[in-house]
Formats: structure tokens, C-alpha cells, sequence
């Protein structure tokens, strides 16, 4: 038997409503609450679409795990080749002379993004872009970036390099939980390298020292892909992180950039529900030595939920377990779950467990039992 219970104090439940739609001008978005591990919004997430210059995260990537498994230092000088030197667009201005370091470089493409620098890496770890490029494909899926392939460590534009805004999302999240001792280095507002580029010596995300948290990650931009941005901020013990691309301008990003994160700091707050310990509902017991069993949530449960109150609709809130449930029963053994149901969001699951030990019931116990499953039969015979 399927046993639904919903329990009082989780009344204020009642109260909440969900955030309203966010209608993104960008033709593709994905937006995530890292805090609480939330999808806030997805448009168009898993479509593989031109990354432009924010495919430049995955060389980055890549370079955080050569310094992490010691083959390259941050002092670690790279040579420059014709191949390099040659490359248009976004540039640090590196010539064949130069012997960048690591951490020259990092700067360059973060602050630059430098499609030389890139290149630089590219040879400097693989030998060639082209084998650089399969590295990347290969290390990205069993990132469990399935939407992307790598046709060169820059983004610059070429047919089947592709990236879906979602594997940005979780390559972003990976660079901010992995490596947060390069992480500041996506802040910097500024990088110079031997002079030679005043032009296009500051770092091009929009929403840096806009006071509102943010501090990465990465810009893109081609005729193609359109205007991009992946983008992190933080506030009061918060991050999220978001992807947006294929808008029209410099300003329609910077305004996107800024209304998202706006939206997704406002609209939702963390709310702790229960105290881990906390009876939500309790269980029948079958051959125990007490009838029911509390159900508890084990630690503190601490949601993202919509913050926008709304009379008509609120959020529901059930104890759902399968009973009754055969002793011997231990503390802390889940047996069901506490299922949220949010408007316009995913349903949260969280485990139940029980309050404490049910042992098995004596043999009074037992006799009664049996008593009442025999004159179950004969009254139904």
C-alpha cells in the first residue's frame, strides 16, 4: 500500500509561489544555482551551437590540469610559433621571439582572449592544435560533456566546433569548484602583455565592477555565434552560474547579463524547511515492537524556492513511502521520501529516515497479529 502524508509543519509551503518566467532575449540560455545544485532556466540548453571564444574555458581547463598534474608550472616558458603569431582577431600580439609563461599566458586568455595564447598552449601541451583539439573533444565527454567537439583550442569559427550552453555550464562549475586557486585570475580586469595591446588590454565581461558579485568567467563573440557570455556571480552565501548567446550587441548582452543574474539573486531564497531530526510524518509498522515510526529528514533541509508570494498557487509538499514497513527497523534507515512539488520547476526528492530503532515486536505481538489476520479472513469469507 502507497501511504501519501502531508505533514503541518510544512504548511508554510503553502505561502510560497513561484518566481515568474524569465523570457531571455538570448536565443540560447542556461542559468544554475550552484549553491543548491538548481536549474533555474534552460532554453535551448543541449543544442550544440558555435561557442565562439568561451570554447576558450576548455583550453583553460585543460592548462588547470597539466599545472595540477605537475607537467607545467605557472613559470613554465612556452615558445611561439609562425602558426600562433599569425592568428587574427582577439590577440595578446605574441611574436616568434617571445617565451610567454603559464601564467602569462592564463592571463592572456582570460583577459585578452588571446587566440594566439591559445594556440601557444595548444602546441606547447600537444605538439599540435589539431592533437590538442582531439584531446579536448575526448576529455570533455568523460566530463560528461556529451553536445562538444573541438575543431581548435580559440573558437575561432570552424565547421562542427561546437559547444550546447549546458556543457558550458558544467565546464564552468568545474573551473569554479576545481581549480579556486586559478579561479581569480577570471576577475582581473586588466592585462597588458609587454605593452604592446592597450587596446585590448581589458578584460571584456560586462558585468565586472558592477557591484553585483560577479567575478567570471568568459565572453564570446563571432558573426555566427553572435554575442555570449558565461558568466558566474555571488551574493550572501549564493553562486550561480549562467550561460547566454546569440545576442545582437555588446549592450544587449551587457543588459541580458545583468537583468539574469538580477533575476535569479531575487526571485528565488534559500529557506530552511526543517531541522535535520525533524518529524515530517510517521510510518506504519509491520510485526514491531511499536506500531509507527517517525519519518525525519537526517540533516537540515535547505531549499532554493520561488520568492514571490502567490495566493492561487502554492508549492505541495507529501511524505510518500511504501507500508507497512517490516521490522526490525534501524535509525537513520530511509524508508521513503519528502516530495516537493514547485510550480514551473522540477520536483524536489528528498530522502526519509527513520527516528529511531523498531525492533522486532515480542510473541503478544505476534499472537495479535496473527489473531487479526485470521478473523480478517474469516470475515471476508
Amino acid at each position: 500500500m502507497l501511504k501519501r502524508l502531508l505533514h503541518s509543519a510544512l504548511i508554510v509551503l503553502a505561502s510560497l509561489a513561484p518566481a515568474a518566467a524569465y523570457e531571455t532575449k538570448a536565443s540560447a540560455a542556461w542559468v544554475y544555482d550552484l549553491t543548491t545544485q538548481t536549474v533555474l532556466l534552460e532554453k535551448d540548453a543541449d543544442i550544440p551551437l558555435p561557442p565562439a571564444s568561451m570554447s576558450k574555458l576548455m583550453t583553460l581547463n585543460m592548462l588547470f590540469e597539466a599545472l595540477r598534474a605537475g607537467t607545467v608550472s605557472m613559470d613554465t616558458q612556452f615558445s611561439v610559433s609562425t602558426r600562433a603569431k599569425e592568428m587574427g582577431g582577439s590577440t595578446m600580439f605574441l611574436n616568434e621571439m617571445d617565451r610567454p609563461t603559464v601564467e602569462e599566458l592564463i592571463r592572456g586568455i582570460v583577459i585578452n582572449s588571446g587566440n594566439d595564447a591559445c594556440v601557444v598552449v595548444a602546441e606547447g601541451l600537444a605538439g599540435s592544435e589539431e592533437t590538442f583539439s582531439r584531446q579536448m573533444t575526448e576529455r570533455a565527454r568523460a566530463l560528461g560533456m556529451s553536445n562538444s567537439t573541438f575543431m581548435n583550442s580559440s573558437g575561432w569559427p570552424a565547421e562542427g566546433h561546437r559547444m550546447s550552453l549546458h556543457d558550458l555550464g558544467i565546464l564552468a562549475t568545474r573551473l569554479i569548484t576545481e581549480f579556486p586557486e586559478y579561479y581569480p585570475y577570471f576577475a582581473m580586469t586588466g592585462f597588458n602583455y609587454e605593452d604592446r595591446a592597450p587596446s585590448n588590454a581589458n578584460n571584456r565581461n560586462p558585468l565586472l565592477g558592477l557591484g553585483v558579485g560577479a567575478d567570471g568567467l568568459k565572453t564570446g563573440h563571432t558573426q555566427e555565434a553572435g554575442y555570449g557570455l558565461v558568466g558566474s556571480a555571488e551574493q550572501n552565501g549564493r553562486r550561480i552560474v549562467f550561460v547566454i548567446s546569440g545576442l545582437t550587441s555588446e549592450a544587449e548582452r551587457r543588459q541580458e547579463a545583468e537583468a539574469l543574474t538580477n533575476w535569479a539573486f531575487r526571485q528565488f531564497v534559500l529557506r530552511t524547511l526543517a531541522k535535520g531530526g525533524t518529524r515530517l510524518a510517521e510510518a506504519e509498522v509491520h510485526m514491531g515492537a511499536a506500531e509507527m515510526v517517525g519519518l525525519v529528514v537526517e540533516n537540515d533541509l535547505t531549499l532554493l524556492l520561488p520568492a514571490l508570494a502567490l495566493a492561487q498557487e502554492g508549492i505541495k509538499a507529501e511524505a510518500v513511502y511504501h507500508g507497512p514497513i517490516s521490522a526490525p527497523i534501524a535509525a537513520g534507515q530511509v524508508l521513503g521520501e519528502l516530495v516537493l512539488d514547485l510550480p514551473d520547476m522540477e520536483d524536489i526528492r528528498v530522502p526519509l529516515v527513520a527516528e529511531a530503532d523498531v525492533p522486532v515486536g515480542g510473541f503478544g505481538k505476534h499472537l495479535s497479529v496473527a489473531a487479526s489476520a485470521l478473523m480478517a479472513r474469516v470475515s471476508g469469507s
